[in-house]
C-alpha cells in the first residue's frame, strides 16, 4: 500500500510522468503481495504498450504464488513479443508441473521445438583452491562424482529429518517420484555445494555461481544445508545473490 501510495504522489504531487519502469516496480510491487489481479489491472490501464519486462516480472510472480490464470495472460504477451525467450516457456512449464497438468508441459515443449526454440542449459561453477568446477544437472564427467552423490546422499537423508521435501515440481518429467526426486538431487546447484561442503575447510563459505535461476528445490535445500553443515552459502544466479545463513536466505523467499 505505501508503494501504490508514493507512485501516485510521483505522479499527482511533484508531476514526475511515470515511464515504463515505474509501472514495472509497481508490478513486482504488487506481484511480491500476492496482487496479482491489481498488477494485471495496472498494466492493461498503462498509457502505453506493455514491454517484455513487465511480462516477465508478472510471470516471476505467478511462478511464486502458483497463480495459473495470470501466468497463461503474461506468458502469451511475453512470447507475443519475443516467441523465442526460453524462460518465458520454462517458467509456465514449471507452472504447469506444479499442478501436474503434464499434457500442457508437453504442449509448452512441442512448441518449443516447433518454433526452434532452445533452452539453455543450467550450469553451476565453484573455485576450489583456484580451479573450476563446472556442473551441469545429472552431470557424469566430474572425477569426483561418486564422492559427490555419497556427500548428497548423506545430505538427503539429514535434510528429509530436519523436516525438508523435495519440491517436486521442477522435475519436469512425467515420471514417479522415486526418480524426479533423483533427478533433483542432482541438480548442478546441489553437486557444486557438495563438493565445496567437501573440499572447503570447515568454516569457510560456499559460493556457487548459476548461469540461470537458482531451482526453487534447489534454494529449499541450501537452506536446510546451510543449517544442518553450520556453513554460509552464496549462490548468484541471474536474478541476484542468495546468502544461505542458519536456515534463511537473504531473498525472503522471493526472486
Amino acid at each position: 500500500d505505501i508503494g501504490v501510495q508514493y507512485f501516485d504522489s510521483m505522479v499527482r504531487d511533484y508531476g514526475i510522468e511515470a515511464k515504463p519502469e515505474h509501472y514495472t516496480c509497481m508490478v513486482d510491487l504488487l506481484g511480491r503481495a500476492g496482487r496479482l489481479v491489481e498488477a494485471v489491472d495496472l498494466i492493461k490501464k498503462m498509457p502505453f504498450e506493455p514491454h517484455l519486462a513487465i511480462f516477465g516480472t508478472l510471470l516471476g510472480a505467478c511462478r511464486i504464488h502458483k497463480n495459473l490464470e495470470v501466468a497463461e495472460y503474461a506468458a502469451k504477451n511475453l512470447l507475443n513479443l519475443d516467441p523465442k525467450n526460453a524462460a518465458g516457456y520454462v517458467q509456465l512449464a514449471n507452472i504447469y508441473a506444479a499442478t501436474s497438468r503434464w499434457e500442457c508441459v508437453a504442449k509448452i515443449w512441442q512448441s518449443m521445438k516447433d518454433n526452434k526454440v532452445v533452452k539453455t542449459p543450467g550450469y553451476s561453477w565453484i573455485e576450489v583452491k583456484n580451479v573450476v568446477h563446472e556442473f551441469r544437472s545429472g552431470d557424469r564427467m566430474h572425477p569426483e562424482l561418486a564422492t559427490i552423490h555419497e556427500k548428497l546422499i548423506e545430505l538427503d537423508k539429514k535434510m528429509k529429518l530436519a523436516g525438508y521435501v523435495p519440491n517436486l515440481e521442477f522435475a519436469l518429467h512425467d515420471v514417479g517420484q522415486e526418480q524426479k526426486e533423483q533427478l533433483l538431487l542432482w541438480h548442478s546447484e546441489k553437486l557444486a555445494i557438495a563438493l565445496g561442503l567437501i573440499k572447503m575447510p570447515a568454516g569457510i563459505p560456499i559460493r556457487v555461481f548459476k548461469n540461470l535461476r537458482i531451482c526453487g528445490d534447489c534454494h529449499r535445500a541450501a537452506k536446510y544445508i546451510s543449517a544442518i553443515e553450520r556453513r554460509e552459502i552464496i549462490v548468484r544466479d541471474t536474478t541476484r545473490f542468495h546468502h544461505f545463513k542458519n536456515g534463511i536466505c537473504s531473498c525472503g523467499g522471493y526472486w
